[in-house]
């Protein structure tokens, strides 16, 4: 197991708690600390495990890099510090990997029940584990927060792009590259994590658009591949085009025109709404509605972000494909 963190020492030792608790064990622990302020190296030895330090922050990719290189098993799951494995994860991931002999690598999902309370972190969260639970069982990406790699399959693609010098999509491209040679990935969201992290409005808009929109549009745009899966459904492709028509109505001050155009994005999501309904009542749909609504319009300005990026850097192929880094 490969444990990569940053400023996040409570948040780990809630994990490694977690994690204690676990039906089956970890043969091996290897926790990356990169490049943190506080004291990870403390509570990961006080759980039995192996640090590896590094001096400067280098972003997850890399740090998880070393780990895996560095870990003995046939087998690498990767997990984030800030979340909860529930006890029977990692029995299921290895049944997996038992019963397909052929399978690469094996991801799982939030859970239900988000650790912060304030509206924007469960809706953020809640939106997240909704999404992997309708993605496809035959999955087209990897997930780090939680999902294991046969070791030898992680190597031969090349681990993550560590040009991703922060989280970002590092494990996404990952799964590109994996599938594009003829992996294969299977998602059970059966197998569960707790997410501990608070989402701030601000947080979330900047990682949104920034650290996930903007390269993960790149990222389609210079494979050429969208799958009819997660964020990418078509569903959520119309939210997008509703949701940009919707402002535009509001704009020109056509009342009717504006509420058919939220009538069909609450159509488009109302099986997310009912989840959250399911989960946490009425009065808290009511008020998630307009944070949904937002979500999609904002995906489409990081698409159109994205799409510029991706049109310059075709046009001078010299520049990026990841935003703020160099091409190598």
């Amino acid at each position: 197991m490969v444990i990569a963190v940053h400023n996040s020492a409570q948040m780990l030792e809630q994990c490694l708690d977690a994690l204690s608790r676990s039906t089956v064990k970890p043969l091996e622990l290897v926790v990356v600390d990169d490049g943190s302020a506080d004291d990870p190296r403390a509570v990961a030895e006080r759980h039995g495990a192996r640090v590896l330090v590094l001096e400067q922050r280098h972003g997850p990719a890399r740090a998880r890099n070393i780990g895996a290189r560095n870990a003995c098993g046939d087998l690498i799951l990767f997990l984030d510090a800030d979340v909860c494995v529930h006890a029977d994860a990692m029995a299921r991931i290895l049944d997996h990997f038992h019963e397909d002999p052929l399978l690469d690598a094996v991801i799982g999902a939030y859970d239900d029940s988000p650790a912060a309370a304030p509206l924007v972190s469960q809706h953020r969260n809640l939106l997240h584990c909704f999404t992997h639970r309708r993605g496809n069982r035959d999955a087209s990406t990897f997930w780090a927060g939680c999902g294991a790699v046969r070791k030898e399959t992680f190597l031969r693609c090349g681990g993550f792009d560590e040009r991703y010098g922060k989280p970002s999509i590092e494990d996404i491209e990952f799964g590109a590259r994996l599938k594009s040679g003829g992996g294969r990935i299977l998602l059970d969201s059966a197998i569960q994590v707790q997410h501990l992290k608070c989402w701030t409005f601000a947080n979330m808009i900047k990682t949104d658009i920034f650290d996930r929109g903007v390269p993960w549009t790149r990222l389609i745009l210079r494979t050429g591949s969208m799958p009819n899966d997660l964020n990418v459904r078509w569903s959520q492709r119309l939210s997008v085009a509703m949701a940009f028509l919707l402002i535009w109505t509001i704009y020109q001050g056509n009342a009717t025109m504006a509420l058919g155009c939220a009538l069909a994005l609450c159509g488009l999501n109302l099986p997310f709404y009912a989840f959250l309904a399911v989960r946490r009542g009425l009065w808290f749909v009511l008020r998630a509605i307009p944070l949904d609504f937002l979500f999609h319009f904002y995906s489409g300005i990081a698409f159109l972000l994205g799409a510029g990026l991706h049109l310059a850097s075709v046009m001078k192929p010299s520049a990026s494909e990841i935003p703020g880094e160099e091409t190598p």
